[in-house]
């Protein structure tokens, strides 16, 4: 089959290339003349393990290509994937959905043969038939239909995820649109991952509620953490006490400081604004969001305390280990890291950092952060250092090569890397989160 992808960013790239790989002739599209130019030279605009030899195995076979020309790339195509952006909205938290109604419309000018239009971007209830509409006004003489088919691809596990998935969601009206998609995940019914048929409106909220629920389980366990902390509980031996139960499973119970990233923010947001159009309002998922915001500088304030308060902390330094949202990806948007390396700014304290990734990313973001070349540069004369994000370089960090170049034995480790008996025999004050 033919498949074009419009929208060459973490979804669109990923998805292409894995369609390609599964035999596929598919063209990627992205009006970024920058971006296309530097794909045609091998350079991914993203971090993602495997997904750079995995573009270039596939450009040589001829099956994956890239163009700006959204007429040239979709003429012929079976199915006409929509992957641009949906960010939240200046203003109300709404998903912003200029970028795929422009899609749609031009999509619908320039179509040249029957397709079926699936929106890939995460996008509220309703968006569907929005599209379909745009396109029925641009007065095309083709047979089309518009499928939801929701992305569930985690940063750094992406191509994984999209080649073995636990599931594939597809909301489509017809059977038209539903034979369609059944040919373009037809190599994955051979390795009988499962497929979900349901209607469009069904698919689009299936998104939301899956990325809602995982967001609900972090902050619950986050506010276990804290319960932990008051009452000299371990809140991993909590999370894994729960975890055996299959009704809640182990996966998301991993205290840490609040989630980031593309997806979660952005999302539980949109489900908000979503709910509150139709008075359905969701109260727990208003909680989740309101807990996350405030968590990532109370992580913050929990560093300045390991300084000895905000008045002791003036003019010292920390150092950030680790600033993207997660490990594996270069993503800096929403990540904790910001908020607490905002907080500690503002109580006077120097901040230097280091990110195996994500550094270009980060220095618009934090200006007044000191970038570091690695680890251990970043803690020279620290008097805390503070992990941020469980790259596995900061696993195995030469503990003793760390008290040699700090100030003083200090680590503050939100993800509870380390162990506390092992920190306190290598003669560290060690604060962690949920653990005496």
């Amino acid at each position: 089959m033919k498949i074009a992808m419009v929208g060459s960013g973490y979804v669109g790239l990923v998805s292409g290339a894995c369609f390609a790989d599964f035999g596929h002739d598919v063209v990627c599209i992205d009006k970024d003349q920058g971006k296309i130019d530097r794909l045609h030279a091998g350079i991914m605009p993203i971090y993602e393990p495997g997904l750079e030899g995995l573009v270039e195995s596939n450009v040589k076979a001829g099956r994956l290509s890239f163009t700006t020309d959204l007429g040239e790339g979709i003429a012929g195509a079976d199915a006409i994937f929509i992957a641009v952006g949906t960010p939240s909205r200046r203003g109300d938290g709404h998903a912003d959905l200029t970028f795929v109604y422009e899609v749609a419309r031009e999509v619908g000018e320039k179509l040249s043969g029957d397709a079926v239009v699936v929106t890939k971007s995460t996008v509220p209830v309703g968006t569907g038939d929005e599209v379909e509409r745009i396109i029925r006004e641009t007065g095309t003489a083709h047979r089309f239909a518009v499928v939801s088919n929701p992305e569930f691809l985690r940063e750094g596990a992406a191509i994984g995820d999209f080649k073995r998935p636990d599931r594939i969601v597809i909301g489509a009206e017809d059977e038209f649109g539903r034979e369609v998609m059944r040919e373009v995940y037809r190599p994955l019914f051979l390795n009988e991952s499962p497929i979900l048929f349901t209607s469009r409106r069904t698919s689009e909220l299936i998104k939301y509620a899956a990325n809602a629920f995982l967001a609900t389980k972090i902050t619950f366990i986050n506010e276990m953490a804290d319960l932990c902390e008051k009452v000299g509980a371990n809140v991993q031996d909590v999370s894994r006490g729960i975890g055996m139960d299959n009704r809640i499973g182990a996966k998301f119970l991993h205290a840490g400081p609040g989630y980031g990233g593309s997806c979660f923010p952005k999302d539980t947001l949109a489900l908000l604004k979503t709910a509150e159009d139709y008075d359905s309002p969701t109260r727990i998922v208003e909680a989740v969001v309101k807990v996350n915001d405030s968590r990532k500088r109370a992580m913050g304030r929990k560093v300045v305390d390991a300084l000895g308060g905000f008045e002791a902390a003036r003019g010292k330094k920390a150092a950030l280990l680790g600033l993207t949202f997660k490990p594996n990806t270069d993503d800096m948007r929403d990540s904790p890291a910001i908020a607490v390396a905002q907080t500690l700014m503002d109580a006077g304290v120097a901040v230097a950092a280091y990110d195996p990734e994500g550094m270009e990313q980060a220095r618009p973001l934090l200006p007044g952060v000191t970038m570091c070349e690695n680890a251990y540069e970043a803690i020279a004369g620290a008097d805390v250092v503070v992990i941020v994000t469980e790259w596995d370089a900061f696993r195995a960090l030469d503990l003793r090569r760390v008290k040699e170049l700090a100030n003083a034995p200090v680590m503050v480790d939100l993800r509870n890397v380390y162990k506390p008996e092992d920190m306190r025999a290598a003669g560290f004050q060690y604060v962690s989160v949920g653990r005496a």
